[in-house]
């Protein structure tokens, strides 16, 4: 038997994820490389397209994955998690993330094309009126600090020149006082 025929015999000849009945096609998901029953599914035009095409995306047109989600077909649950996740900002597709379960090796599969994948900006270092703090800058305190492990009191209205802000936490910057290195919470200084 075919593939296409088994797939067909699988979805009752409709596609799989939005139920058209017409110019359907055999489709293969990323990163699976060859056809088969369990990594392919089938698709009609409109789905193929917007699945390749993100600009092409109606997220109205995806309202389908309402029902196509609870499929038992590996395939067809890494689409839906797929354009789920594409479409979380409208708000509904969340709810449906939300419900859809994935095993760890059919999540892995649906993340392997970096689907949803978002390049958050790097925290920003904001003095206490949310002004952001660069390396280098000149801030004052806002408040008497104890240092700890010393018997020095940073006073209110201390400059701090040269600041260095600390990779790891944007909570923190690092700046001499009196001659001692000292780190200071961004919330207790303001840019000068």
């Amino acid at each position: 038997m075919s593939l296409l025929k088994a797939l067909e015999d699988r979805s009752n000849s409709q596609c799989e994820l939005c139920g058209a009945s017409n110019k359907l096609a055999v489709y293969t998901p990323a990163p699976a490389t060859g056809e088969s029953l369990d990594n392919s599914l089938l698709a009609c035009e409109s789905c193929r397209t917007q699945i390749d095409d993100p600009a092409s995306t109606d997220s109205n047109h995806w309202r389908c994955l309402n029902d196509s989600m609870w499929s038992e077909a590996k395939a067809v649950k890494i689409i839906a998690w797929r354009m789920l996740t594409r479409l979380r900002n409208e708000g509904w597709p969340q709810d449906l993330l939300d419900m859809l379960y994935l095993d760890e090796e059919t999540l892995a599969l649906a993340r392997a094309t970096g689907e949803g994948e978002t390049q958050e900006a790097d925290p920003k270092h904001l003095d206490c009126n949310g002004v952001e703090l660069t390396a280098g800058d000149s801030v004052v305190l806002i408040k008497d600090l104890d240092v700890k492990g010393s018997s020095l009191t940073a006073k209110r209205g201390t400059a701090v020149r040269n600041i260095r802000l600390d990779p790891d936490n944007h909570e923190f910057i690092e700046g001499k006082v009196d001659g001692q290195q000292i780190v200071i919470l961004t919330k207790f200084v303001k840019k000068s």
